[in-house]
C-alpha cells in the first residue's frame, strides 16, 4: 500500500460504510474501512485536514459510538470491553478523544 490521493467521493464512501455496517463483522472501525479501500489508517487520518472529509469522519465517530453503546446495552458486546473501545477511539487525536468521553456502568438486576 503506497501513498493514495484523496478522492471527492471518499467522505460518502466512509459514511456509507459506517451506516451500512453489518453486525456479523464485529464493530465498525476506521482501520477496517481503510483496509477495505486499500489504504492504511495513517493515510486515512491524513485526509482529516480536508474539511469535508473531517466532517464525515466526525459523523462516523458518532455512528460508531452509538453502535457500540447499542450493542453493549443489548448485551451483544461486553460493556466493559465496549467502554475500552470507546476510550481508544481508533486513530483519534487527544483533542478528539475528549469529545467522546462517556461512562458505561453495568447494573445487575
Amino acid at each position: 500500500m503506497g501513498k493514495h490521493r484523496y478522492s471527492c467521493d471518499l467522505p460518502r464512501r466512509m459514511y456509507t460504510y459506517f451506516t451500512a455496517y453489518s453486525e456479523g463483522n464485529g464493530a465498525p472501525s476506521f482501520s477496517k474501512f481503510a483496509r477495505a479501500i486499500g489504504i492504511t489508517l495513517e493515510e486515512l487520518c491524513s485526509f482529516r485536514k480536508i474539511r469535508k472529509f473531517d466532517k464525515a469522519y466526525r459523523e462516523c465517530c458518532e455512528i460508531r459510538r452509538d453502535y457500540l453503546i447499542d450493542m453493549a446495552l443489548n448485551r451483544r458486546f461486553d460493556p466493559s470491553f465496549t467502554k475500552f473501545l470507546l476510550s481508544e477511539q481508533d486513530g483519534e487525536s487527544e483533542e478528539a478523544k475528549n469529545d467522546f468521553k462517556i461512562s458505561i456502568e453495568v447494573l445487575d438486576s
